[in-house]
């Protein structure tokens, strides 16, 4: 008999995820985590209504909330510094959920808690040595090796259990990048997020309140600007940078920097059937979105959430990990394309594009709605098919 059911290498989002979901129906679940303690590292602070959905699903968001979880109403984008409509996005995205925004080292603490209180066994300051595939897969920790039905690599975008597991990783090219700070002591509405597209520029903003004055906020551009932004010396660099974008000077008027400024290439990289003999990756280690359009955490609730389905659904698990993966490969295309298509309107450069944008813009200022919901409402909501670019693009 294997030691666990489910062993999880590493215990962020999506792992600590599918362990609380695991562990509530009654399953041996180990989490393996080399942290002892998580730090601001600049990743993804907003969800969008789809993955509040896919949060509720999981029965995670009491602790999300409890945690301090904020959960922004409006939408504000402007075009340039020409400000266009707000959504309100419990009224008028397909999702009905508002937003979420948090501090992501509380929301990675407060979901393995949530594991741990549902009776999974969770291992910090661990590090694995390798994963073995097969019928019963197997880890080595530094303590000795252990076994399972199921081994599920939730080890982010440099997953090491995708290599123990000979997983084929496909990759986009890195065309743009993202830089991102957290400051305190802005004055904006904590009720609305903000998104400045400056296409002819191929700059975007994006500022995320999380509740009384503190805002993770985005400066994105062409890698071929070549602007690399980190440290406390670029931190008014960062500032000027979003103003010339088209975002309002007075967001920034007294503004502190409260964590670490860094920048880091934003890029689509994925595994097309994420399970093999034993082993099931989710999260970063299944598929990474490029973050300029921030459905990380969304895409990780959502495969912790198909992974558990499919394995509470019958016995045979080899069967379920494979229909796991059908379904995460199939919604991730949804996204993927989805945000493809928002890169090339919005950020591509050269006199294609700009044709492009001549044709498409007009439209969207005229129906905003031909531009897929996608990134608000998700893939099941609104598509990224046929349908939608022949809306968007035309013929």
């Amino acid at each position: 008999m294997a030691n666990y059911d489910i062993i999880t290498i590493g215990g962020g989002v999506a792992g600590a995820a599918l362990a609380k979901g695991m562990a509530d129906r009654g399953k041996r679940v180990l989490v393996v985590e080399r942290e002892t303690q998580f730090k601001d590292r600049v990743r993804g602070e907003w969800v969008a209504p789809w993955g509040v959905i896919e949060a509720k699903e999981l029965g995670l968001w009491d602790a999300i909330l409890a945690a301090g979880g904020h959960t922004p109403t409006f939408f504000a984008t402007r075009a340039g510094p020409m400000p266009l409509p707000p959504r309100n996005v419990l009224e008028d995205c397909a999702a009905n959920e508002p937003q979420l925004t948090i501090y992501h080292p509380e929301l990675q603490e407060a979901l393995l808690a949530e594991a741990e209180n549902a009776g999974a066994e969770v291992r910090r300051g661990v590090k694995v040595r390798g994963v073995e595939p097969g019928a019963e897969p197997s880890v080595e920790l530094d303590g000795g090796t252990v076994t399972a039905r199921l081994v599920v690599g939730a080890d982010g975008r440099n997953s090491v259990v995708r290599k123990w597991g000979a997983f084929e990783v496909q990759e986009d090219e890195a065309v743009q990048n993202l830089a991102g700070v957290l400051m305190e002591n802005v004055p904006m509405s904590d009720d609305s997020s903000v998104a400045v597209f400056n296409p002819f520029a191929q700059q975007i903003v994006f500022l995320f309140p999380q509740g009384g004055g503190r805002v993770r906020g985005y400066f994105g551009s062409r890698n071929t600007a070549g602007i690399r932004l980190t440290g406390e010396s670029d931190f008014q660099r960062f500032i000027d940078l979003c103003v010339e974008t088209g975002a309002p000077a007075e967001y920034y008027d007294g503004a502190k920097q409260a964590g670490p400024l860094a920048t880091f290439d934003g890029y689509d990289s994925w595994v097309e059937h994420p399970y093999k003999e034993g082993v099931a990756l989710v999260g970063d280690a299944a598929a990474t979105s490029d973050q300029t359009w921030g459905q990380g955490i969304s895409i990780s609730l959502r495969g912790a959430r198909l992974l558990r389905d499919a394995l509470s659904a019958t016995d045979d698990w080899e069967a379920a990990g494979h229909q796991y993966a059908d379904a995460a490969a199939g919604f991730y295309a949804h996204v993927r394309t989805a945000e493809n298509w928002q890169t090339q309107v919005m950020m591509e450069p050269g006199p294609e594009a700009d044709a492009i944008r001549a044709k498409v813009l007009p439209k969207i200022a005229m129906d905003p709605t031909i531009l897929p919901d996608t990134v608000l409402a998700g893939p099941d909501l609104a598509p990224a098919d046929e349908a939608a670019r022949l809306r968007l693009f035309g013929d």
